[in-house]
C-alpha cells in the first residue's frame, strides 16, 4: 500500500515535470520565432548609443533654379564621458581650443550622462578647430556632421526667406512660416557599448538622415535683384525711414519680386534688431495709400455707371467744399475745366471728391471690402496686417470725400498691388502666394504644387479695359510721366500720403508712392513702390518713386521678353523733359552732312575719312536727345 502511493506521487512529478518542459520548449520556440526580432531591439538599445547626424534642411528656390537659401556641412562636437579616461586632460585640451574656460569646459567632460552635445561652444565648428580636435585622438571625443543653413545672396529678400536658429529650426519668414516642410529627419551611427559605457567591439549601424523637402517660390531672381539694386539707390540718394518695393504677376498672384529698407542679413541675424529682422513692411505697415487709392474710385465709378471719361467734364477750381471742411487740390488754383479722363490724368482731388459723391458711402465701401480693403490677403507669409477702414456708421460725407482719394483709410501694400491688380486683369481678385511648390530632396521632383486662388469678380472686363486706359494716360499725359517708357505701354498711378503722428497730419514728411504696370493692354507685370520721407527732394510720388519703377520695369522688358507696341500713347512732354527722337539714316553722307541730321544727339566717330559706312543705333530707333550715335568713318 505504501509503494503504490509512492508510485503514484513519483507518476504525478514525472508528470507535472513533462508538462513543464513542453511549456518551457513552446516558450523558447516563441521567443525564437515570434519575440526574437522585438527582444533583440530591446536588447540593443540597451547597449547602443546613438552619435547624431543632422538632416540637411530643404532648399529653397526662386521660379527659374536659383538657389536662395542652401546649407553648408559643418561639424559639431559631442561627448560621451564614460569614455573619457582622462577628464582633467580632455577638458584642458578642449577648453584651450574652444576658447572657454576649463571650468566650462568640465560641465560637458564631468557631465552624468550617456551623451553630451557640447553646446553652444562646441556646434557649428570651423574646419580648422574640428582638425586640432580630431588630431587630439581622445576616447570618447567625437565629432559628427550638422547643417547650417546659408543665405548665398545676402540680404536679398531676407523678410520674406526668415532665418533659422542654431539648431536649425525656422524662426522667422518662410523657414518659420514652413518649418515642418523644410525640417528632415536626424539619422545616426549607432555603436554598442556595456553598462558603464565602453564600447564594444561590434558593427557600427548607419542610420541616414532624411533631408527635407525642397522649396520653389515664385520669385523671379533677376527682378528681385532689380528690386534690390534699386532700394540700395534710394537710401544712398534719399536716406528715406524706410522703402518698399513689391513686383507681382497681376493675373496669378505670384509674387515676383518683394524687398524693402531697413534690411538685414539673416546669415548673421544676431546683429540686428527684432525691429529689423521682424518687420516685413510689403505685407505689415499700415499707412494712409493717397491717390493710389483712387484706381479703386475710379473703377466702382465707371462699373456702377456714373462717370464718362471721355465725354463727362469738371471743373476744378482748386478745392471743393464739403460740410464744413475745405478739400484742396494739389495744384494751386486748380486744374480748371477738364474731362474725367484729365481729372485721372491730373490726379485731381476735388474731382474724385466729385466721383465719391456719385457712388455714395454705401457703394463706394461696398467695393472697397469686395476689392479686398480691411481684411488680410491670405499670402502666404506670416506677420501680414489687415489695414484700416472707416466704421461705416462714422462715415459722413467728409470721410466719404477723403476716402474717395485715399485719405483716412489705411492699407498695406500687399492690399494695394492685389486690388489694383484685380482692376486691372479684367476684374478678378486673386490670393498673392509666394510658395510655388515643394521638391522630393533627392530628384527635386514635384511633389505638391500651389495654382491661383480666385475669389471672386469684382468688375467687368470692360471696366477693367477702361481702368487700363485712364492710366495708361496718366503715365503718357499726366502725373506718372517720369515712368514713361518709349515704345512699351506703361500704365500707373502716382501717390502722395501725408503721415499721421497722434492723430495729426505731418508737416513736409510724406510717404510718396508709384503702382504701376506693363504692358497696358496685357499686363505681364505690376510694380508698386513706396519711399517714406525721403530727403533733399520735392516730395511727390511722379518725382521719387516712378523713376524707381520705370528703372525696374526696363528690367523686366528684358527679364520677361516683352515686346514693343506700336500703339502706344505718346508721351506729354514738360519743357525740361527730354524728348526721343528717330536715329536717321546717315550712312553714304559725309560727316558734315551727318551733322546736320544728328543734331540731337551726341556724335562718336571711329576710323578715319568723310564718309559713314556704319552708324549705331541703326536708322529708325528712337532714343533720347543728347544720347550718343556712333559713327564708322572711311577714305
Amino acid at each position: 500500500m505504501f509503494h503504490k502511493s509512492i508510485n503514484k506521487k513519483i507518476k504525478i512529478v514525472l508528470v507535472v515535470i513533462f508538462f513543464l518542459f513542453i511549456l518551457i520548449v513552446f516558450k523558447v520556440g516563441y521567443i525564437q520565432l515570434f519575440q526574437y526580432n522585438k527582444l533583440n531591439k530591446l536588447a540593443k538599445d540597451l547597449w547602443s548609443r546613438n552619435l547624431p547626424i543632422e538632416a540637411n534642411r530643404g532648399k529653397i528656390y526662386d521660379r527659374n533654379g536659383k538657389v536662395l537659401a542652401d546649407n553648408l556641412t559643418t561639424t559639431s562636437l559631442v561627448l560621451i564621458p564614460n569614455q573619457i579616461q582622462d577628464k582633467d586632460k580632455v577638458s584642458k585640451s578642449l577648453a584651450s581650443i574652444l576658447g572657454v574656460s576649463k571650468e566650462e569646459m568640465d560641465k560637458h567632460v564631468k557631465k552624468s550622462t550617456s551623451i553630451e552635445r557640447v553646446h553652444p561652444e562646441g556646434r557649428r565648428l570651423s574646419y580648422e578647430i574640428a582638425d586640432k580636435i580630431n588630431s587630439l585622438n581622445y576616447d570618447g571625443v567625437y565629432l559628427v556632421k550638422e547643417s547650417k543653413r546659408f543665405y548665398p545672396n545676402s540680404n536679398y529678400l531676407a523678410h520674406v526667406l526668415g532665418f533659422v536658429g542654431i539648431d536649425n529650426q525656422g524662426l522667422s519668414g518662410l523657414e518659420l512660416e514652413y518649418d515642418e516642410y523644410l525640417t528632415g529627419s536626424s539619422g545616426a551611427i549607432k555603436y554598442f557599448s556595456d553598462a558603464k559605457g565602453n564600447r564594444l567591439q561590434m558593427a557600427e549601424v548607419y542610420e541616414k538622415p532624411q533631408d527635407g523637402m525642397n522649396m520653389m517660390l515664385t520669385i523671379n531672381y533677376d527682378i528681385q535683384e532689380s528690386i534690390e539694386r534699386e532700394l540700395d539707390n534710394v537710401v544712398k540718394k534719399y536716406n528715406p525711414e524706410k522703402a518698399l518695393i513689391v513686383a507681382m504677376d497681376p493675373n496669378t498672384g505670384e509674387i515676383l519680386g518683394m524687398s524693402s529698407r531697413p534690411s538685414f542679413d539673416p546669415n548673421n541675424y544676431q546683429n540686428y534688431t527684432l525691429e529689423e529682422t521682424s518687420r516685413n513692411l510689403p505685407i505689415w505697415a499700415t499707412y494712409e495709400p493717397g491717390s493710389t487709392f483712387k484706381i479703386i474710385t475710379l473703377a466702382a465709378a465707371l462699373e456702377e455707371g456714373k462717370v464718362d471719361l471721355d465725354k463727362q467734364t469738371f471743373y476744378d477750381g482748386g478745392s471743393v467744399q464739403v460740410e464744413n471742411a475745405r478739400i484742396k487740390c494739389w495744384k494751386a488754383g486748380g486744374h480748371g475745366h477738364q474731362t474725367f479722363l484729365e481729372v485721372v490724368q491730373n490726379s485731381c482731388n476735388p474731382g474724385f471728391v466729385e466721383l465719391g459723391q456719385r457712388l455714395g458711402k454705401d457703394t463706394l465701401f461696398s467695393y472697397i471690402n469686395k476689392f479686398g480693403f480691411g481684411s488680410k490677403t491670405g499670402i502666404d507669409l506670416n506677420g501680414e496686417s489687415s489695414g484700416i477702414m472707416f466704421s461705416m456708421d462714422r462715415v459722413g460725407p467728409v470721410e466719404l470725400a477723403t476716402t474717395a482719394f485715399g485719405q483716412g483709410v489705411s492699407v498695406t501694400p500687399i492690399q494695394q498691388i492685389t486690388a489694383v491688380s484685380a482692376a486691372i486683369n479684367g476684374g478678378k481678385l486673386v490670393t498673392p502666394y509666394i510658395v510655388k511648390g515643394f521638391m522630393e530632396p533627392e530628384t527635386n521632383t514635384i511633389v505638391e504644387e500651389r495654382t491661383t486662388n480666385v475669389k471672386r469678380q469684382i468688375i467687368s472686363k470692360e471696366t477693367s479695359d477702361k481702368v487700363r486706359y485712364a492710366l495708361e494716360h496718366v503715365v503718357s499725359l499726366g502725373s506718372g510721366r517720369n515712368a514713361y517708357i518709349d515704345g512699351y505701354r506703361v500704365g500707373g498711378k502716382t501717390g502722395t500720403a501725408q503721415k499721421v503722428q497722434n492723430g495729426v497730419y505731418m508737416v513736409g514728411n510724406y510717404i510718396v508712392s508709384f503702382i504701376g504696370f506693363m504692358p497696358a493692354d496685357d499686363p505681364q507685370i505690376i510694380l508698386y513702390v513706396a519711399v517714406d520721407n525721403p530727403k533733399g527732394v520735392v516730395q511727390y510720388g511722379g518725382t521719387v518713386a516712378a523713376p524707381i519703377a520705370r528703372n525696374i520695369l526696363i528690367d523686366t522688358i528684358d527679364i520677361l521678353g516683352i515686346d514693343k507696341r506700336d500703339t502706344q500713347i505718346e508721351k506729354n512732354y514738360n519743357w525740361n523733359d527730354k524728348k526721343y527722337y528717330l536715329v536717321p539714316n546717315v550712312i553714304g553722307l559725309t560727316v558734315k552732312e551727318a551733322q546736320e541730321e544728328l543734331k540731337y544727339f551726341q556724335i562718336e566717330y571711329s576710323g578715319k575719312g568723310e564718309n559713314i559706312v556704319e552708324q549705331s543705333p541703326k536708322a529708325g530707333e528712337r532714343i533720347l536727345e543728347g544720347e550718343k550715335v556712333r559713327l564708322l568713318l572711311t577714305e
